[in-house]
Order: structure tokens, then sequence, then C-alpha cells
């Protein structure tokens, strides 16, 4: 079995911290985006995992490398056609095998072994509120028999969530080298979901998988939802002289807390020093320094100096913000 994760993205929504780290590496639940990602499916015991990569991509290659013992690639995506393109350059040296297909910005929590056994083709969904924001399928008799990407007036509210499993390669690579050939767009870009469209139109009977949790990390808003969903997941950290620590939080063994009050729902990665603060609902990234302030609902980068603040911050890496 292969896996590929596309993180070629630029991640622009979630600028600035996007300006020098793609959005897979960024912190949230005390853990990388992608670090979540992979997280299931180390249960598949993956003959290979392919990253297609483009947006500083070495530093994706790196944090793998440097993190993970499995056999992986990495496919440069140099034009940002699409997740059809995207996946279309991953398959090109596949022939044959099953094939798990995980998008690089969502971290979803499900059973993999369950998933893979639910049918030769299966399509992870899950009921959401605004079904125009997303691919969405329709079902019947336990059968997925439409698929439609971001309609205006959606058929179902099952969003496509970004989790897919082929028994074999073929169908699908040919089905997304049509879309490329002919340049075959929706929205611009070629779509995944065009594709597996395609495949149902010639008979193939994809299932649903009604996944168990589905996090979104592709905006500020949504990343600051997920660091609070994945908080509640995690034990309490061990208690610290001096200061007050209320949960749901995660604090690296690096960091430092000073007389200071940390939590509920804050990420505090490696390197971080807090001193006389007050932090809530926010994530801290690497080697911060927060320094008699009061933030929440804050995202904060590396190497970032906050000084004598009050309110919500939303900073990049290297930046200083003095408030005296």
């Amino acid at each position: 079995m292969k896996v590929i994760i596309p993180v070629a993205g630029a991640g622009t929504r979630l600028k600035p911290h996007t300006l020098h780290l793609p959005k897979a590496l960024l912190p949230v639940g005390g853990q990388t985006v992608l670090g979540h990602i992979l997280a299931p499916i180390k249960v598949l015991n993956p003959d290979e995992v392919i990253f297609v990569i483009g947006y500083q991509g070495q530093m994706i290659k790196d944090y793998i490398e440097n993190n993970y013992s499995f056999q992986s690639r990495f496919v440069p995506q140099t034009e940002l056609l699409g997740l059809g393109y995207a996946i279309h350059l991953a398959l090109e040296t596949v022939s044959e095998g099953p094939i798990v297909i995980i998008l690089g910005d969502t971290v979803i929590e499900c059973d993999c072994h369950e998933f893979t056994d639910t049918g030769d083709y299966v399509l992870g969904v899950k009921p959401v509120v605004d079904a125009r924001r997303f691919g969405i399928a329709e079902i019947e008799d336990g059968t997925i028999v439409g698929l439609e990407e971001k309609p205006d007036k959606p058929r179902s509210n099952l969003a496509l969530v970004g989790a897919y499993y082929f028994s074999e390669p073929t169908l699908l690579k040919s089905a997304l080298r049509t879309l490329v050939e002919q340049r075959t767009t929706t929205n611009g870009e070629i779509q995944l979901t065009d594709a597996l469209q395609m495949m149902i139109s010639d008979g193939i009977k994809f299932r649903p998988y009604d996944v168990g949790h589905w996090y979104d990390c592709g905006k500020k808003e949504t990343l600051l939802q997920t660091n609070r969903d994945l908080l509640a997941k995690l034990p309490a950290p061990p208690p610290i002289e001096g200061s007050k620590l209320i949960p749901p939080l995660y604090i690296d063994p690096s960091a430092r807390i000073v007389n200071s009050v940390v939590g509920p729902n804050v990420s505090i990665s490696e390197g971080v020093v807090v001193e006389h603060s007050t932090i809530a609902d926010s994530i801290l990234g690497a080697d911060s320094r927060i320094v008699d302030s009061e933030i929440e609902g804050s995202i904060v980068g590396r190497s970032t100096i906050i000084n004598r603040v009050t309110g919500r911050v939303n900073i990049g890496d290297c930046s200083e913000i003095d408030g005296s």
C-alpha cells in the first residue's frame, strides 16, 4: 500500500504564519499539522508515503527525514493547477497496489484499517452545515452515486473530508490523465472530485465512510478551533511551581513558564518563554517569548517577542511587539 499526501500549497489564508513555514508544519494541539495527519496512517505500515511538495518543500522533506523512518518520496509540483493535478503527478510512477490519499491540511481521526476495509473504493465523508464550501457526495443505498465540487445548490450535506482509498490506481490515473490532457477545470483548477465523478459514471461504486472526527487547519479561526479540539484529548501537564495551569493545554518540556497563568486551550511549542503573563486560547510558535502580557485567541509565530501587550495578536515569525 502507498499513501499520497499533497502538501504543495502556499497556505495564503494563514499568512503571516505561512510566509516562512509551510502550512503542514504549523503547530496545533501539541504537534505539527502533518504530525497529526501521519499518526493514524502508521497502523497501515505503508510501503511508501509520497508527498507532493511545492512551497517550502525542502522544509517538508527535512521534517519527514528527521522524524520518520518509513520509506518516503517527494514529488515536486511546480504548477499549482489543483488537487487533481497534484495527485496526477504522484501517480505517474505508481503502477499497482492499493492507494490511500490524505489531504495535507485536514486532520482526520479514524480507524484506518476499518476505512480501507469498507470497500474497493472508499471516500471519507462527514455532514457539514455549509455544504457549498466542499466537495459533496450524494448517496443511495450505501453507494455514492454523484459528486459535486463546491456546488451553489448542494444536493446533500455530506462533505468529502480528504480521505480516499483505491484498491488499485489504474482507473484513477486514467481519469486524471484525461482531465490534465484536456485541461478540464472546475473553479479554475483540475479537480480530484471531477476524476472521481468520471469513475462513478464509468460504473465504479464508491462506498462512503463516516470519519469519526475531522479538523480543518486551513485558516486562523479553524486552526484555533482545531487546537481546542485536539488539546481536549491530551492529559494535563505536570504543575509548574509559581504558575497556574488551566487544562486543556500542551507545554513542550523545553518551554519555561514563570509566574504566569496559562490556559485553557493553549499550545506552547519548544523553547518558548512565558513570564508574568496570562495566556488563553492561543498557539505559541517555537522560541517565542511572552513577557508582562495578557493575550487570548492568538497565534504567535516562531522567535517572536511580545512585551506588555493585552488582547488578541496574529503575528508571524521573527517579529516583535512592545506595548510599553
